[in-house]
């Protein structure tokens, strides 16, 4: 049963009167959450084709007149290339990183279904960096290990100077070959060599080097650019710095940085916004005060107004982070708590008495 395919305006979340930078703010706010650069979402491929889509349509004057008047039969039969013609993306995803142009019309457009040698296996590398790296973006160096063939025998797995030779038990085919009739038909068996695992070959002399394994693992120190704002589990795209293709011939795989933030002893982050706890005493609560409190860019005086309660949230204005791919930065959330006694001294417990008199004959 074929689906209808949603509406255009709805997938960018804008109505339909959306002016250009509406549309174009809408776009980017959704493409960088399903970017497939930084994206591990299943689906963030797809629904990162289908935003873009809508984008390319109702961001060009001519399209988006003919899908108004005409809906999806107005712009049926447009062709990739027309669709994206005059859509700049060093414009709008520049400074991030992510890969732009070809590369990413490739893969919306040309990877599903393409034939040709397998690729090799993605591969996840974590990283953690800290709150001022997310605050100022920048460089990250990372460390991606996987195989690569032996220098020292050329991935022959053979000491240098000798050769594999043929397996005797399979005559170097790999495999064995056994065939048995029923009634009138002739039933083969294919299995493979467990002599030679199926390599058809037996290593006499292993490489010193690599154990026989014909392989070595490779540690390749990679810079990934972080964007400033960047949230907890993006998904950084290292194109074909994955695992080597099962065939000679086949592409490597890709490599996805993911980020998480180190803790913090000062912050807990909550995407944009950070979070801290201070105590102030009875007295201080009660008569209000200020406390010198820690952000990213240095120390600052907050003010805790007077009768402030226990678990009164303070709040400091772009004390945050930035705000992956909007302008200005999230808030600093002071969480206060006040901190009563557990053991008065004996002038503090007679305060405390004669101020319980007071409040009960008031």
């Amino acid at each position: 049963m074929a689906t209808t395919p949603r509406d255009y305006y709805e997938i960018l979340g804008v109505p339909r009167d959306a002016d250009e930078t509406a549309i174009k703010d809408a776009f980017r706010r959704l493409a960088l959450k399903y970017h497939p650069d930084r994206s591990k979402e299943p689906d963030a491929e797809e629904r990162f084709r289908e935003i873009a889509e809508a984008y390319a349509v109702v961001s060009d004057p001519r399209k988006r007149a003919e899908y108004d008047a005409h809906g999806f039969p107005g712009v049926a039969g447009i062709s990739p290339e027309d669709l994206w013609t005059g859509i700049d993306f060093g414009d709008l995803f520049g400074g991030f990183g992510f890969d732009l142009e070809g590369g990413l019309f490739e893969r919306l457009f040309g990877r599903r279904g393409r034939r040709g040698p397998p690729r090799g296996a993605d591969v996840e590398v974590p990283v953690t960096i800290t709150l001022d790296r997310v605050v100022s973006g920048g460089e990250q160096t990372v460390v991606i290990d996987r195989p690569a063939p032996c220098a020292t025998c050329g991935g022959s797995g053979a000491r240098p100077g000798t050769e594999p030779v043929p397996c005797q038990a399979c005559a170097g085919t790999g495999q064995h070959t056994t065939s048995s009739r029923r009634g009138d038909v002739v039933v083969q068996q294919i299995i493979t060599c467990a002599t030679c695992a199926g390599r058809g070959t037996i290593i006499e002399d292993p490489c010193p080097a690599c154990g026989g394994r014909g392989e070595v693992v490779r540690h390749d120190a990679v810079k990934v650019r972080i964007p400033a704002g960047v949230e907890d589990g993006t998904a950084l795209r290292i194109p074909a710095h994955g695992m080597p293709s099962p065939v000679p011939d086949g592409e490597p795989g890709d490599a996805y940085v993911v980020v998480e933030t180190a803790p913090d002893p000062r912050f807990v982050r909550r995407g944009a916004d950070l979070w801290r706890g201070e105590e102030v005493t009875v007295p201080d609560a009660v008569l209000g005060t200020s406390r010198i409190v820690p952000t990213l860019d240095g120390n600052v005086s907050l003010t805790v107004p007077a009768g402030t309660q226990s678990g009164t949230v303070l709040h400091l204005a772009g004390r945050g982070l930035p705000r992956l791919g909007r302008p200005g930065r999230g808030d600093l959330h002071v969480n206060i708590t006040v901190r009563v006694p557990e053991h008065p001294t004996d002038g503090e417990r007679h305060l405390y008495q004669q101020l319980r008199t007071i409040g009960r004959a008031g």
